[in-house]
């Protein structure tokens, strides 16, 4: 279901994962989404045993988002609450930069359409998204515990030896909302501020030479 939120030039999709390609193909930057269903959380050790390492996953990640996080949790005994015996305590989002090579195999073997984090990804990431059909979806930095309260459960973990960088599979409802920040039609909100900083500093510069 999609609702105008915001301006008249942006919308808020309000949806379950799997997300279709053609979902996220109509989505551009400045829009917003809140999300329903599964999703996943990963980070560096994580992405790194899996590509570099040569592990996989008994999870199917096709179509779904994935989140930038390593979860603060407590181990309990499983119940219909906590199915894969943990509790979530704060379930954070880290930045994302360092994770930039990972965007296109994520996406290519994977089939990951959704990235989920702070700061934005770059340019081999922009291009991944236009080739494959994906998008970056921006969190407020700052909020783990608003962030928290949208995890229902954590219903099941794989590579678990790398806790808490295992692979997560989180149930979640109403989890943003989320900006789009990065598009599949090769826009990028961080390339949008740079671009009006430069011309600001440029500005700036003008105007102390000519005082000078």
């Amino acid at each position: 279901m999609a609702s105008k939120w915001g301006s008249d030039m942006t919308t808020h999709h309000n949806v379950e994962t799997p997300l279709s390609e053609e979902f996220i193909r109509s989505l551009r930057i400045g829009d917003t989404v809140s999300l329903n269903g599964t999703l996943f959380g990963i980070r560096d050790a994580t992405q790194i045993h899996m590509f570099d390492n040569g592990r996989t996953t008994r999870f199917d990640l096709s179509g779904h988002a994935v989140i930038h996080t390593a979860p603060n949790v407590q181990k309990v005994e499983p119940s219909a609450e906590y199915p894969a015996g943990y509790r979530p305590i704060c379930v954070g989002t880290t930045t994302s930069a360092r994770m930039e090579r990972f965007t296109q195999p994520l996406m290519q073997q994977y089939g990951v359409k959704a990235i989920i984090g702070k700061g934005g990804l770059m340019n081999d990431s922009l291009a991944a998204f236009q080739e494959q059909g994906g998008v970056y979806l921006a969190i407020v930095g700052g909020a783990a515990a608003l962030e928290t309260t949208w995890v229902e459960a954590i219903e099941d973990v794989d590579l678990d030896d790398l806790n808490p960088e295992s692979l997560w599979k989180f149930r979640v409802k109403d989890f943003g909302p989320l900006m789009v920040a990065m598009d599949s039609h090769g826009a990028s909100l961080y390339e949008n501020v740079r671009e009006v900083a430069q011309s600001h500093r440029e500005e700036a510069l003008r105007g102390l030479t000519a005082k000078g």
